[in-house]
């Protein structure tokens, strides 16, 4: 694991709005801290760098792990790039249909896919915060 600065840490998590930059959960909505994730992994030569950094909930970060593409079986069978937080805007890719999130792209899709965003158990967490009016996070980004 890389160490990130604590100047570099907080200029993340506040660029984030403390909110997931994949799923849109609040980190004052879950038990474990969220992640300084690398969007490009340092294997594929990502840097430790603001532009390379997003904040990340541990499922988001755990199911994406260093993959920076997927295939997208769905449609044309071609790999496709992950979203990318920092290059991308959330809402040009995703849109929410009550608590599931439903990919408008290639790039939403191999991301909603490889990060498992809408297995059962995450629709379920996110009705309940959708019912506390605790989600979506309403990020900076």
């Amino acid at each position: 694991m890389t160490y990130v600065a604590s100047e570099l840490r907080r200029l993340v998590i506040e660029r984030a709005g403390n909110c997931c930059e994949y799923c849109r959960l609040s980190q004052e909505d879950v038990r474990f801290s969220f992640h300084i994730e690398h969007i490009i992994a340092e294997k594929h030569r990502g840097q430790t760098i603001s532009e390379n950094l997003c904040l990340s909930c541990p499922n988001c970060n755990g199911f994406k792990g260093s993959d920076i593409s997927s295939v997208d079986w769905d449609f044309s069978e071609e790999t496709v790039p992950l979203f990318n937080p920092r290059r991308q805007q959330w809402t040009d890719h995703f849109r929410l249909n009550g608590a599931y999130i439903e990919p408008l792209t290639p790039e939403g899709r191999v991301t909603v896919f490889l990060l498992k965003m809408n297995d059962p158990e995450h629709i379920v967490e996110r009705e309940l915060l959708i019912q506390l009016d605790h989600y979506p996070c309403n990020a900076n980004s």
